[in-house]
């Protein structure tokens, strides 16, 4: 008996030794310390509905039942294809700030053609349209990465430039375009709708589509691509220090185009994916990058760069909005439920902070019991 528990304990100090208990305990402690902090506004905010607010904000994700957690999942979409963006370039060695950018050419990109592009069968418009989201992303990014792999320059700095040209680019090209709407800016046509896949049977009234199916195809593309191809572990050794890249014979220039490239490729599907979803989303002339890049760093750190953790991530972060949706019932304005999201996606930044206490925590009780082993045997 004695020797049973002594191998179950064994077992069980290997698999919390391992880097994907470390990984996934390190995000939750993340997010309830981001929960703690949260509820600590909320008492400031409005005191006597503070654990009301709380409560509707965690289970506001299945207030309407169904319905609500189609519209959870169709919120997750674009964050999750962001997280996927951001956390390649990770993966890679890179960071891939300029999401916003590629999002919003993406989206616009899509949107032109899915109205102009009438040659087209309706039935393959919607495919045409996001191959032309992601082509779109992918050029946008093409430029920090080729600047990066010739000419060593940060791809932060260039990537953000590029934020900003996409944003004013989008903005001069809206009203040029043969379906400008003075009222809605930039409409999507009927005839270019996402299908729902049957999806609204399962979620009823919600805004759900086949873009949630989508995004779970690229989370398990890039998981297969980063961790079971050749190519993915060139661009991950790359990633790791070019020039031991370069020694095992790795065209390490390439590599980095290519990374960036398939990260702005995500990015801009990811715009597609939420404006041609038959939600009545829209592309407006203003000066503000769109939020959904910026999320996505958020989530790529929450879920550790590991595509199931952002798609887990992503799926949290978009159901934390949907809770905020109800927690309006208590008197909590917009406002305070944006600054508690965006405290509880602050704090996911921590994740890695954490995963290092964990890891610490861990050596020093290995440490101990090495000693009261060496200790034993004397």
């Amino acid at each position: 008996m004695q020797k049973k528990t002594s191998n179950l304990h064994a077992k069980f100090n290997a698999f919390v030794s391992t880097e994907g208990f470390k990984s996934f305990a390190s995000s939750i402690m993340a997010i309830i310390f981001g929960l703690a902090v949260g509820f600590v506004m909320l008492i400031f905010a409005n005191s006597k509905y503070a654990f009301d607010g709380l409560i509707a904000l965690l289970t506001g994700g299945f207030a309407d039942g169904m319905k609500s957690l189609g519209n959870v999942f169709y919120l997750a979409t674009p964050i999750i294809m962001t997280g996927l963006s951001v956390g390649f370039a990770f993966k890679t060695g890179l960071f891939n700030i300029g999401g916003s950018g590629q999002y919003l050419v993406g989206a616009f990109v899509g949107i032109y053609i899915s109205a102009t592009w009438t040659f087209i069968p309706s039935s393959v418009l919607w495919i045409v349209a996001l191959a032309g989201s992601a082509l779109a992303g992918a050029l946008w990014a093409f430029v920090p990465g080729l600047l990066k792999a010739t000419r060593n320059v940060n791809e932060v700095i260039t990537a953000i430039m590029m934020n900003y040209i996409g944003v004013y680019l989008v903005n001069h090209l809206i009203p040029l375009s043969p379906i400008y709407d003075s009222t809605r800016n930039q409409t999507v046509p009927p005839r270019s709708y996402i299908p729902r896949a049957g999806l609204d049977l399962i979620f009823p009234d919600s805004s759900i589509s086949a873009s949630i199916l989508i995004a779970i195809a690229c989370v398990v593309i890039v998981y297969i691509v980063l961790n079971k191809t050749t190519f993915g572990y060139e661009l991950k050794a790359c990633g790791y220090n070019q020039n031991a890249g370069k020694y095992a014979g790795i065209n390490e220039k390439k590599c980095i185009i290519l990374s960036m490239v398939i990260a702005g490729a995500l990015s801009g599907l990811a715009g597609g994916l939420a404006h041609l979803a038959n939600t009545g989303k829209y592309i407006s002339v203003v000066d503000v990058l769109p939020q959904d890049g910026f999320d996505g760093i958020a989530v790529a750190l929450l879920g550790l760069s590991n595509p199931g953790g952002i798609f887990l991530a992503g799926t949290f972060i978009a159901y934390l909005r949907q809770g905020g949706f109800f927690m309006q019932r208590y008197g909590y304005v917009t406002e305070v439920i944006n600054i508690i999201i965006a405290t509880i996606i602050y704090c996911s930044a921590f994740s890695a902070a954490f995963k290092n206490i964990l890891t610490k925590i861990k050596s020093k009780k290995n440490n101990k019991e090495q000693k009261k082993v060496a200790g034993e045997e004397k």
